[in-house]
């Protein structure tokens, strides 16, 4: 099995909004923000390979939004979805599972894309991947979260026959990782654990965006949840010191992967690595 990171670019959001209760002054040290008060974060996915499987986890923000819209997240940077596919040494044709972890757009919007003016799945010949909990949120989504759900997204999987639902309650359908499940953020937002090499690899996803977020009360003002997130995060941050994990992060602009360690004052960062690193000896 080989893993391989997949860049789509990057976005701006308020460094507020993005911490919460945490005041300016002390997330701005390890997020700093521009003079609007915007950190710029990553949409940083992971293509798993193994064998006759190629297994993508999550797709970024896409292309196919307005104009407007965009310009509201200040996209920016090279990287763009089937470019780095493409330089992984694949096409999109070659993707056989499109694992989502939740459905905000800037994790499933690369999922959809226009053609000849009609919109159509970008990787036509894998299965898309949810949970039936998260869906039904998604679909009729609460006032908080409406603008984080689109029909765009949504709609052209929903009326393809490529979406399949996971059962919180089972085992993974996947034999190349464990699923874990969090509902502060938002409802049954699905985080892989990929064992590899004897190693544990966590795509944190809204979890954990940065090496920022990894005091326990660095909780997103996002979160629709937040005291469950707190609870979640406890949980999730002594597993991971007890267990020895590796933190994937797909929203931290700088920082690919993080080890953690324990404190006087809590659970912090260990060491920042890339993933290439994972694999060299």
């Amino acid at each position: 099995m080989r893993l391989h990171v997949i860049e789509t670019g990057f976005f701006k959001l308020d460094g507020g909004a993005m911490f919460g209760v945490v005041p300016k002054s002390i997330w701005q040290k390890t997020n700093p923000a521009d003079a609007s008060n915007l950190c710029a974060w990553s949409m940083r996915c992971l293509l798993i390979e193994d064998g006759n499987k190629l297994i993508l986890i999550d797709n970024g923000i896409g292309t196919k939004q307005s104009e407007k819209f965009l310009s509201y997240y200040y996209l920016h940077g090279d990287a763009e979805l089937i470019t780095s596919i493409r330089n992984a040494g694949f096409g999109e044709d070659d993707i056989t599972d499109m694992f989502l972890t939740h459905l905000h757009f800037d994790h499933c919007g690369g999922g959809v894309r226009i053609y000849n003016g009609k919109p159509e799945l970008t990787f036509k010949n894998a299965q898309y991947w949810s949970n039936a909990d998260h869906w039904d949120w998604a679909i009729r989504p609460n006032a908080r979260e409406h603008a984080s759900f689109l029909k765009e997204n949504l709609l052209p999987m929903q009326e393809s026959d490529q979406l399949n639902f996971i059962d919180p309650s089972a085992p993974s359908p996947f034999t190349q990782f464990d699923i874990e499940y969090f509902s502060g953020h938002t409802e049954k937002m699905m985080v892989p654990k990929i064992k590899i090499n004897g190693k544990t690899i966590c795509y944190v996803a809204d979890l954990l965006p940065s090496v920022g977020h990894i005091p326990l009360p660095y909780v997103m003002g996002y979160d629709t949840r937040p005291l469950i997130t707190l609870e979640e995060k406890e949980k999730f941050l002594n597993d991971a010191v007890d267990n020895q994990y590796i933190l994937f992060f797909e929203h931290d602009s700088v920082n690919e992967c993080c080890t953690l360690k324990r404190t006087e004052k809590g659970i912090r960062l260990d060491r920042v690595f890339r993933l290439s690193e994972v694999f060299e000896n």
